[in-house]
């Protein structure tokens, strides 16, 4: 799908986020300049949108927005993300004789010599 719109994301005077959507990067070339193109995203609609002097980015945000943040931004952003709790993954065991799964309880943390082998 086509990215559409052009997300930048930088903090103003009072410390507030501030977030402008553009059509196109016509508006941002006017304001930063240009120093590349983004040629090893993994996201393939990403590849080849300019890189800005000034702004991290390009980055996906859904189907059809590109980001770009400012460096203040995007540190303080990583942060935020970073410090969120990972969620608890739950492991789940083929009860004995069957082949049906069954859960395993959260303090079984390391595994057994039976399930080793």
């Amino acid at each position: 799908m086509k990215k559409d719109t052009f997300r930048v994301v930088t903090r103003g005077a009072n410390g507030q986020l501030r977030i402008k959507d553009y059509g196109s990067t016509d508006k941002i070339l006017q304001m930063h300049t240009q120093i590349g193109v983004d040629d090893c995203s993994t996201d393939l609609d990403l590849r080849g949108l300019p890189v800005f002097r000034g702004l991290i980015g390009p980055m996906s945000e859904g189907k059809t927005v590109v980001r770009y943040e400012s460096p203040d931004v995007f540190e303080a952003m990583t942060k935020e993300w970073v410090a969120q709790p990972a969620e608890k993954k739950r492991r789940r065991r083929r009860k004995p004789g069957t082949n049906e799964l069954a859960p395993v309880p959260a303090e079984e943390n390391a595994t057994s010599s039976e399930d080793q082998a």
